[in-house]
């Protein structure tokens, strides 16, 4: 969860069919029970469709109490969640150890070289073990991503820090042998953990790859390069090498590179849009077309994407927005036949969920209107972000990281998360659920 500013006009596609990798996904071998797949636009478990509503939660993993786990993951299955999505990754500077030890914070890696360590212990792996454990004992799958475009909680720019030094663009990420060998034998230890786990819904390659992150991105990441959608076909493919069942996906924010990108006017400018110019480099008509990327990812902000749209009199609306965007994706994913997910979206304002989130859920799973053939999605959803009130590890009060803190036995809460006392906005995404889970049947 990053934000860019951005805004969209009316919408066009100009993505081609893929048919030669379809023709090349249909020969995997098929999958142990138990295992989600993807078959044409839908998600399948065990033979049947598998339509859902999901949660982020960032910070299951960083719970010390196995109580608080447990009370999450049931208030997650009371309200009908199927997948959780959670990050895979947990880097700490050496610098920073000392003070992890204090405080008790989940590592996965620590870095005080050009070499990590990795940490399998009762403070690093093995909490995540307990996660992907605990949400098999709910019927729970797990998404896992294995990095994060950004700085939180150990993200790409450690392994641009300390293999290749300072100076560097951040895409320098995506091209450096060294790097990516580094990225892959993380990669690669987190795979053969869980590569025999049925709670593993997909392996996410990246959080919100861009061309830049909290570092800028240099000049050979800018639209047309290609760089970053080499990147995602290559580490798809070697974590297909890995592991032949589990699904595979970018992660990605869903940014588009059309030929003729949406532009808007701002301060008297007209501005080429961000999210469809290809300067974040991504290029989601494509990128979904790679043989080991099994299902599309896009994430949705427009109310802070745009702030300076986003203004009393102004006429753009967040909702309507939204839905353009959502429809955008389902028309790139239907014209590729492949499964699509909205991963992660959110507003602030308690009215602006009540309102956008009911118009946004819809639209995003009632995905037939939108398509230009004959052909219904079975597709999921994941709001921005997961909340659990009643945590009780350190009195239900305890600093995590950065600003993420437990304040009064609640989760933490960025503006976005979404608590069961919120009646009206909580009731969206069970009767979702329950939509969903009937598709399911």
């Amino acid at each position: 969860m990053r934000w860019q500013c951005s805004w969209i006009a009316p919408i066009f596609i100009t993505a081609a069919a893929a048919l030669g990798h379809a023709e090349q996904r249909l020969h995997k071998p098929s999958p142990p029970p138990g295992f989600v797949t993807a078959r044409g636009t839908k998600f399948e478990l065990d033979g049947k469709p598998f339509a859902f509503v999901g949660a982020n939660s960032y910070w299951l993993p960083l719970l010390t109490s196995q109580s608080d786990v447990e009370a999450t993951f049931k208030t997650m299955k009371n309200a009908g969640v199927k997948v959780l999505r959670t990050w895979g990754f947990n880097a700490i500077n050496g610098s920073e150890l000392a003070e992890a030890l204090k405080s008790d914070l989940t590592y996965y890696q620590v870095w005080n070289s050009s070499e990590w360590i990795l940490n399998e212990g009762p403070q690093g792996l093995k909490r995540l073990d307990n996660v992907i454990k605990t949400a098999e004992k709910y019927d729970i799958k797990v998404l896992l991503a294995f990095t994060n475009n950004w700085v939180g909680y150990g993200g790409m720019e450690l392994y641009i820090n300390w293999i290749a030094g300072s100076g560097h663009s951040h895409d320098i990420f995506y091209t450096d042998k060294r790097i990516i060998a580094s990225y892959q034998n993380y990669v690669r230890a987190i795979v053969d953990r869980y590569k025999e786990s049925p709670a593993i819904f997909a392996w996410e390659l990246m959080n919100e790859a861009r061309c830049l992150g909290d570092l800028p991105a240099g000049p050979a990441c800018i639209a047309g390069t290609e760089l970053l959608p080499k990147w995602y076909r290559e580490q798809s493919d070697f974590v297909r090498s890995l592991d032949p069942h589990h699904m595979i996906t970018t992660g990605g924010e869903g940014h588009f590179f059309w030929k003729n990108p949406v532009k808007y006017w701002f301060n008297g400018t007209l501005v080429s849009d961000y999210n469809f110019n290809g300067a974040a480099g991504e290029d989601f008509d494509r990128d979904i077309t790679f043989p080991n990327i099994d299902f599309g990812t896009y994430h949705m902000y427009p109310q802070t994407w745009y702030p300076e749209l986003d203004t009393p009199g102004s006429n753009f609306s967040v909702e309507a927005w939204g839905l353009d965007w959502i429809d955008a994706h389902i028309k790139s994913a239907n014209k590729a036949g492949k499964p699509l997910l909205l991963e992660e979206f959110g507003v602030t304002g308690l009215s602006n969920k009540t309102t956008m989130y009911t118009s946004w859920v819809k639209r995003a799973l009632d995905t037939k209107h939108a398509s230009p053939i004959p052909l219904r999605t079975f597709s999921g959803i994941m709001p921005w972000q997961f909340g659990q009130l009643g945590l009780k590890e350190s009195g239900g009060n305890r600093l995590i990281k950065y600003a993420d803190a437990l304040i009064n036995g609640a989760s933490p809460n960025d503006g976005f998360a979404i608590f069961t006392n919120q009646t009206a906005v909580w009731d969206i995404f069970t009767n979702a659920a329950k939509v969903q889970n009937s598709r399911s049947k």
